[in-house]
């Protein structure tokens, strides 16, 4: 249960900050900042496509090997940049907890149990 817990919160943080991007101007703002506005909307796409994939992995494990792999690898980069633009520890701790998760899941729960 409580990893099931794990995936729907990462599941759901992923779809609503992936949507955010679409309605958000401070959310593009950011991307313009880290002169990455080319990859906002991909970005916001893997987001969106790595929330649905977690929740479909509950029932198909592949996809929850495959999104949380990806979400993982999405938040290594973010967390990258954040670094690279020397931001804070409150603005880059998001990303840094979101990799761990997703390597915990892809790892303790995905692949521990294929």
């Amino acid at each position: 249960m409580f990893h099931k817990l794990l995936i729907l919160f990462s599941a759901i943080s992923f779809f609503i900050y992936g949507i955010s991007y679409f309605f958000s101007k401070s959310m593009k703002s950011e991307f313009k900042r880290f002169d990455l506005e080319k990859f906002g909307v991909l970005t916001g796409c893997l987001e969106i496509c790595g929330g649905i994939g977690l929740i479909f992995g509950l029932w198909v494990h592949f996809l929850l090997i495959f999104s949380s792999l990806g979400l993982f690898l999405l938040m290594f980069l973010g967390f990258g940049v954040r670094l690279k633009m020397r931001d804070s520890l409150m603005l880059t701790l998001p990303s840094f907890f979101y990799m761990l998760l997703n390597l915990y899941i892809f790892y303790f729960i995905g692949l521990n149990n294929f």
